[in-house]
Formats: structure tokens, C-alpha cells, sequence
């Protein structure tokens, strides 16, 4: 199983239907775990998903409307029972400090999380960690809402076909990634020679927004971008009086960002289920890479790392 993946909770806007919850999106990142925009009956979801709230380390809301949030109280609370004993960092829109509160004591519980609030106010970076950072942009939406973006730093793989010709071998890996040089047999090696660039793999989130330059800039360079497209193209004017996307604008944003793979969701319940091949192809013509519809209960990898090194060229957007 990757040790990178998007746990789908749900996939519906605004009211769930027989066959999408509300939305919910658990990113499985190494030991880390980022539960996106937690809506009704997420903590049921994940029971069948077979995640567990232990597994949470970051909730990052884009705003609160209730199909975004209205599951939050829940899962709260089922992390205090579970006695979850480390850290969660919860990202929202800083306007929303006040209904955070009431979400957060919805209801009588002994709360025992170490629940640390970083609220979002304007755009830029909102943690910090070694190995990654998260990164919020406000988006263009009728109450103030963010997107999210997971940046893991770049770095050198080793190549064991130079290791071996340098004879290097055992701890003396270790020693020359330390110091960045080793004498080995009368010559000094370096740790460029044996290694090559590892571009660090990225992850953006762009729920409820009409098409704007802070969507792109999310997507930039992403492997994966998830994504809303609550409307099809032909419902564009819906799209943009109720500050949405359409699966054609979502294809959009990926391609002018350079991502790899673009995962739909939020989808409007005007739609039956089997329109879905529909909102996919609608992506799809506007964005080469692969397109995933996501439904409820979904596991998507996040794809292997790029195997190139190299910024890809950089592309000009517009708003329509």
C-alpha cells in the first residue's frame, strides 16, 4: 500500500446524496495525516474507509460552509475518546475564528486533543515542518475560503551503480550524505557525484472557488491536484454566480499549472451518478494529463515521483 494517498470520504456539495456523502479527504502523507474539509458523517466514513482518527495529525478547512466543516464536531469529539495523545494542527480562514469555536464545543465532552488552531489570514506559508511545508491562498468565493497546498522540500537520491564504481559501500553511505565528501581510494568523492536531484512532490487542494489566479498558483507543479467541479461546462454561469468551478475550468487549472494528475470531486446533485463520465471527458479536453473522477471510499495514489530533474517551463494563465 503507498505510504502517499488520497483516502476519498466523501465527494458531494452542498446536500449528500443515496450514493456521496458530504466531502472529506484524508491525505495518508508517511506518518502524516491531512483531513481535508470534513463534512457530514465523516467519521462514519471513515469507519468504512478502515482509517482512524489516530491517523489525523493536520485538518485544514477551506471554509465554512457546512458540507466543508459540519462533520468537524465528530471528529473531535471521537479523537478525545480515542485519547489521540499527539498534536493536530487545525488550518481554517482566520474570519472564521468564531464559528471554529462553536463547531469545536458543539457539544459536551471532556476535550482532551492538543488542538493547535493556526488560522489562516491571507495567503502564504501555515506550517512549517523538516521534510514539508503547507502553504494557503485565499480563493474567490462567496464567504472568505482558502485552498491548501503541500510542498515536500527537493533533495538527492543516491545511485548505487556510482556508489559501487567509487567503491563505496556500508556506513561509508552514510558518512559521505554527512559530510558531503569522502576520500575513498586516493580521491575525494563527492556527494553530487553519487546522487542525482529528487525533486520534492507537491499536493494542492482547490475546493469551493470561481476560476482565479490563486487556483493555478496552488496547482503549480503539483502531482496531484484535487479539486472541485461542481458544475458542468454547460452550467458555467451557475458556476461563477455561486463562486464554483467546472470540470472543464478544473482541467484548466491543471493544465496551466504543469500537474501530473487532476482528481475531481464536488459534484453538484443536479447530476446522476453516471454523469460522471461526462464531468471527466469535460476535464479531460482541456487537460492532457490523467483525470480521475473521484467517488466515495476511493484510494488514490499519489503518483511516483518525477524522475527528471528540472523546473518544468513556466505557463501563463488567465481568468475567463
Amino acid at each position: 500500500m503507498s505510504d502517499r494517498e488520497l483516502v476519498v470520504l466523501g465527494t458531494a456539495s452542498q446536500a449528500p446524496t443515496r450514493r456521496r456523502n458530504h466531502n472529506g479527504y484524508l491525505l495518508r502523507w508517511d506518518s502524516e495525516g491531512f483531513l481535508f474539509d470534513p463534512g457530514e458523517g465523516t467519521q462514519r466514513q471513515m469507519i468504512f474507509a478502515g482509517v482512524t482518527v489516530s491517523r489525523i495529525t493536520h485538518i485544514c478547512i477551506t471554509h465554512f460552509h457546512g458540507d466543508h466543516c459540519l462533520g468537524l464536531p465528530g471528529v473531535l469529539q471521537r479523537m478525545s475518546l480515542d485519547r489521540v495523545a499527539h498534536p493536530v494542527d487545525a488550518c481554517y480562514p482566520a474570519d472564521g475564528r468564531e464559528v471554529f469555536g462553536r463547531l469545536r464545543h458543539a457539544a459536551v465532552f471532556h476535550d482532551v486533543v492538543n488542538l493547535r488552531e493556526r488560522p489562516v489570514d491571507g495567503g502564504g506559508p501555515v506550517i512549517q515542518a523538516p521534510s514539508f511545508r503547507v502553504e494557503a491562498q485565499p480563493l474567490s468565493h462567496g464567504v472568505p475560503a482558502v485552498g491548501y497546498r503541500l510542498a515536500e522540500a527537493d533533495g538527492r537520491r543516491m545511485l548505487p551503480g556510482r556508489l559501487a564504481a567509487f567503491g563505496i559501500t556500508g556506513p561509508d553511505v552514510g558518512r559521505l550524505q554527512r559530510q558531503g565528501s569522502l576520500a575513498v581510494g586516493g580521491r575525494v568523492v563527492t556527494f553530487e557525484q553519487v546522487s542525482e536531484p529528487r525533486p520534492g512532490q507537491r499536493f494542492a487542494f482547490i475546493m469551493d472557488t470561481r476560476l482565479c489566479d490563486a487556483a493555478f498558483a496552488l496547482a503549480d507543479g503539483a502531482d496531484m491536484v484535487v479539486c472541485e467541479s461542481t458544475f458542468a461546462d454547460a452550467d458555467v454561469a451557475l458556476a461563477r454566480e455561486y463562486g464554483h468551478l467546472t470540470a472543464g475550468q478544473a482541467g484548466q487549472i491543471a493544465a496551466g499549472s504543469g500537474a501530473r494528475l487532476l482528481v475531481l470531486t464536488h459534484f453538484s446533485q443536479r447530476y446522476e451518478h453516471g454523469d460522471g463520465q461526462r464531468l471527466a471527458a469535460e476535464a479531460a479536453a482541456a487537460f492532457d494529463g490523467r483525470v480521475v473522477l473521484a467517488n466515495d471510499l476511493d484510494r488514490i495514489p499519489v503518483p511516483p515521483r518525477r524522475r527528471l530533474p528540472g523546473r518544468r517551463p513556466a505557463h501563463a494563465w488567465r481568468r475567463s
